[in-house]
This record gives structure tokens, sequence and C-alpha cells, in this order.
């Protein structure tokens, strides 16, 4: 993980997403998913041209069910985009890396 993502957890979830003062990216994932490892440098590159617009999170599905299980969350990866305490938008599975900045694009 590089130093522009941060874990969040089911506990830290409505300080660090909902009361958020920049619109943030929560990366839902698991160690044993394949595509959330193959997505996960995409995001960490993303991370790195949204610094200080953008805050981003990853949220390990195993360790933290409620949170998912809130939003609906049924397979992974699947991105939140939340602005204002709101979820934006929502991308689910593997997908390349313009997709993520056009999302993203949408919420700033």
């Amino acid at each position: 993980m590089s130093e522009n993502i941060s874990e969040v957890s089911d506990s830290t979830f409505d300080s660090d997403v909902l009361k958020s003062d920049l619109p943030v990216l929560v990366d839902f994932w698991a160690p044993w998913c394949g595509p959330c490892k193959a997505i996960g440098p995409v995001i960490d590159d993303i991370s790195k041209n949204y610094a200080g617009k953008v805050k981003f999170f990853k949220c390990n599905v195993d360790d933290n069910p409620l949170t998912p299980a809130n939003y609906g969350i049924r397979a992974i990866p699947t991105l939140l985009i939340f602005k204002g305490g709101q979820k934006q938008d929502q991308i689910v599975g593997m997908v390349d890396k313009s997709k993520i900045e056009e999302t993203l694009n949408k919420s700033l």
C-alpha cells in the first residue's frame, strides 16, 4: 500500500469516509482475491495523481463485514466513491485505469 492509501475499518468508516471534507474512493477487497490484487497497483498509481483532491482507503471485507453489507457489496473488488457523506458512484470488478479516473472526475 502506498502512502496515499489508508486502511478503513467498520469502526472508522464513518469518521474517515462519511465525514471527509474531500471525495473518497474506497476499495473493498480481500487478500485471497486475484482481481483485487491486480487492481491494487492501478489504484496506487491513481492515488498519486489525485493526492490532495481525493482520499483513498482500502477495506478488507473479511476483517470488516458490516460496511460491505451496509452498501450491498456482493462482489470484489468493488470501488465506492463518496462525496459529502453520500455514495456517488460504484465500480465493480477489474476495470482499467481510465474508467476509474473518468468515474472519479465526475465526483470532483
